[in-house]
């Protein structure tokens, strides 16, 4: 059957509340902050405890859906004023909402040109072929099965990130004394790549590197510069903006970066993962934001950055600590890897399983 937005959906839109940015410095804490296109902040409290679907209202993105308009939200965390929030009905599955939801065309619902909006008088406008709910739970099946492997692939890399960290605070934190700084291992990257170049997942910025996380996801949109920053596989990124947001990725591949990023380039190779985990360190966050400048948007300060006092490692104690870490990262590697190739799997069966061009009670995937 044929429905309306609003015949499906409770809307939670009046308990949303928008904070500064000035006061989410002042509540920085570990409940995420969404706005319209995913996690902005974190603060120290939250507003909504549950599943509930977002969906941007206003911004880019509505026009061009480079990200996904809606996202799945689970947990507790605070919402500002740029998302819709809704929970689905008994007429339907909110995770089925959330897939169709991204797949159906919504630009005849969306105003302005300057500043695209979706409002919530349009947004239960818009109408949702809705099968039976067996259907829907099929479909959702198939789907979330994807899903899961993908977030276990995320979880098995952070956990592996994690082993390799402990490794690493115990053979050059705990046992080591510093005997140089940072720029005796490494220099910032000067080399350009022209931006034509690359795509959307080669690209870091600092909006698109998660908190604590290595791996960004794809990044909203390219530069409109004509060259940026070169990375190369091996290389460290660290977001300058806010340093106490902890914003760190190793690169897999090579790939670019915007001006508000640093690119750590090793001195020599054998140095790569031992530079990855001695920046993914809280000691060195800390480092980087008591030289920060600025009060509203700190940045780090790249002279002093250097002057990190580290212990630069024997090629002996180097060996042993790659015998270790390189393995792990090569995991992490082939992990995201295979992300991608799910990712593409299911961004392919999604329109045909919703469409019925796929059979659904003949089509499995294995766990």
């Amino acid at each position: 059957m044929r429905y309306r937005f609003s015949d499906i959906t409770i809307n939670f839109d009046s308990k949303r509340v928008p904070l500064s940015a000035k006061q989410r410095e002042e509540h920085e804490g570990k409940y995420p902050y969404y706005g319209a296109q995913g996690i902005i902040d974190y603060i120290d409290d939250y507003i909504f405890d549950g599943k509930y679907l977002l969906i941007a209202e206003d911004g880019e993105n509505l026009k061009s859906k480079k990200q996904k308009i809606a996202q799945l939200a689970n947990g507790r965390y605070w919402v500002n004023n740029h998302a819709h929030i809704v929970q689905t009905n008994e007429k339907c599955l909110i995770e089925y909402l959330y897939y169709v939801f991204n797949i159906t065309d919504i630009s005849g619902y969306i105003t302005g040109s300057a500043q695209p909006k979706l409002s919530q008088a349009n947004l239960n406008a818009i109408e949702f072929e809705i099968p039976p709910i067996q259907q829907q739970k099929r479909i959702v099946a198939v789907l979330s099965t994807l899903d899961s492997k993908i977030e276990l692939n995320q979880k098995i890399s952070k956990n592996l990130e994690r082993q390799a960290q402990a490794i690493f605070q115990l053979r050059f934190t705990d046992e080591q004394e510093t005997n140089g700084y940072l720029a005796d291992i490494c220099q910032y990257s000067k080399e350009k790549v022209t931006v034509s170049s690359l795509d959307l997942d080669s690209y870091y910025s600092t909006e698109n590197m998660l908190p604590g996380k290595a791996g960004a996801t794809q990044a909203a949109n390219l530069p409109t510069t004509t060259q940026t920053t070169k990375c190369n596989a091996g290389d460290v990124l660290v977001s300058n903006i806010r340093p106490y947001f902890k914003k760190i990725v190793y690169c897999y591949t090579d790939c670019g970066c915007s001006t508000d990023v640093l690119c750590f380039v090793p001195k020599k190779q054998e140095l790569s993962a031992y530079l990855f985990f001695l920046l993914y360190t809280d000691a060195f966050f800390d480092f980087m934001v008591a030289g920060s400048k600025g009060t509203k948007m700190p940045r780090g300060d790249k002279q002093q950055i250097m002057m990190y006092p580290v212990c630069v490692p024997s090629d002996e104690e180097l060996m042993e600590f790659n015998n270790v870490a390189r393995p792990i990262l090569k995991q992490i590697r082939l992990n995201r890897e295979e992300n991608k190739r799910l990712i593409t799997l299911r961004d392919t069966l999604l329109p045909r399983l919703i469409s019925g061009e796929i059979d659904i009670l003949n089509t499995q995937i294995s766990r």
